[in-house]
């Protein structure tokens, strides 16, 4: 790329222009090449983050990244689709809505990311269980989907590999945070997936990345309308994240949760989740009229079995030996690591419950294992809470709040900690929906 080329993107950035699509194609082919130099990588970075582009822009630049790696091809047949989520704290959706859509009649490959920061990863947990293996190349993936309907995996070097390269040294230059960025970086890898629809679970609140609802609209405004520039089905789903989901936080807890839901039980919340991100797929894909259809077709393969059907075959699919799949769906607690000690945290006080300091217990956990602090971290899946009594549970004194699932004894300020991690009022409280709005 030439010195006049390079300068006439940066030039146009910083005027409110559009870049040159053929350039943006250029730079990013240098990217993933090696063949342009990091100052010049940086200067763009810089600029794009100080001030932003347009949204075309950002649709030639998921394009370009999307074309910098493999791509997944599929047969005429059933929709493609997917979901992403900016991440929360107990997100554990994707283990049970996979195999759901699939037993819906749709093709899922989900490409998934591990923990980050104070958030659970989907490849953590499931790599709790023994043999599950998320490391499968695009062709794996096609054959197994092909096959079964779905696979979870591990997102892959040969998919979008400039946005690696971007990634690491946005993370090294303080330009994570750039909306367009960001989206790029999400729908680059997304739509290198062949997907025909796509639902984005955008999360706000004290546990979520985005701490406002106004920050995550406007992220969801972005990737919606860039996932539909690149020709996705694409729609946002703004979600509260003050409240743990679901009753399980940990990698092996949220398995056990997960397979609760598969034979048609588990805590409603999770299952309200996994069926209104469903739903919207099926409907976004003509395979619901509307989506209220959507809703009950998932409410319904996770109450027959069908789902857990579909998730037995995947995780068979996967590596897991037959035999150990099955009792994974019959026993859970015999094939899933589990911790050596449990404590019990009760109400000092009776009244309801109105808090949990989600994010601090998320953080908490993770110093004791449950997370990265650094990325040669190994982490122990058995760690977490089981949560017994919930935001608005009416509780009086003695009653149990959550137990914590724990390797080694508790020193003194943990112990502290989680004796006063929840905040227990008088009067009656409601508590916030999970769903805030929807962008279309």
């Amino acid at each position: 790329m030439e010195e006049m080329e390079f300068e006439s993107m940066i030039n146009a950035i910083a005027n409110g222009e559009n870049q040159s699509k053929d350039l943006i194609f250029n730079f990013v082919e240098k990217v993933t090449s090696g063949s342009i130099n990091e100052p010049r990588i940086i200067k763009w970075l810089k600029t794009m983050h100080r001030f932003g582009c347009s949204d075309d822009d950002v649709v030639h630049l998921t394009t370009a990244m999307r074309m910098s790696g493999a791509t997944l091809e599929w047969n005429e047949g059933k929709p493609v689709v997917d979901k992403h989520s900016t991440g929360g704290v107990g997100d554990k959706m994707s283990i049970m809505l996979a195999p759901a859509l699939a037993a819906c009649g749709v093709r899922v490959p989900m490409l998934a990311g591990r923990s980050l920061g104070h958030t659970g990863g989907t490849i953590d947990k499931l790599e709790s269980i023994p043999h599950f293996s998320c490391d499968l190349s695009p062709e794996d993936m096609i054959r197994i989907v092909e096959e079964i309907g779905c696979c979870i995996v591990a997102q892959n070097p040969s998919i979008a590999p400039a946005d690696g390269r971007l990634y690491a040294l946005r993370d090294v230059t303080n330009t994570i945070d750039n909306i367009q960025l960001i989206t790029a970086s999400i729908l680059s890898k997304k739509s290198a997936e062949g997907l025909d629809a796509l639902v984005l679970d955008v999360k706000y609140g004290s546990a979520a990345f985005m701490k406002t609802v106004d920050d995550a609209t406007a992220l969801a405004r972005s990737m919606v309308a860039v996932g539909n520039g690149t020709g996705i089905k694409t729609i946002a789903q703004i979600t509260q994240m003050d409240d743990p989901i679901g009753s399980h936080i940990g990698n092996s807890l949220e398995i056990l949760e997960s397979i609760e839901v598969l034979h048609g039980r588990g805590h409603q919340d999770t299952i309200d989740l996994v069926v209104l991100q469903g739903g919207a797929l099926l409907h976004l894909t003509n395979m619901a009229d509307t989506e209220e259809k959507g809703r009950d077709m998932i409410r319904s393969v996770l109450n027959n079995g069908k789902a857990r059907d579909v998730f037995l075959s995947m995780c068979i699919a996967q590596g897991v030996p037959q035999h150990i799949a099955k009792q994974l769906l019959s026993n859970p607690t015999s094939i899933l690591p589990m911790s050596k000690l449990k404590t019990q945290f009760c109400a000092k006080n009776s009244g309801y419950i109105s808090n949990f300091l989600t994010r601090e217990i998320a953080e908490q956990l993770r110093r004791m294992g449950a997370g990265r602090l650094h990325l040669e971290n190994i982490i122990d899946p058995t760690i977490g809470i089981i949560i017994e009594n919930h935001v608005a549970s009416k509780i009086s004194i003695g009653d149990p709040v959550f137990t914590l699932h724990h390797s080694s004894p508790l020193t003194n300020e943990e112990q502290t900690f989680f004796a006063t991690c929840f905040e227990i009022q008088p009067e009656p409280i409601t508590p916030l929906p999970r769903l805030h709005m929807t962008i279309t």
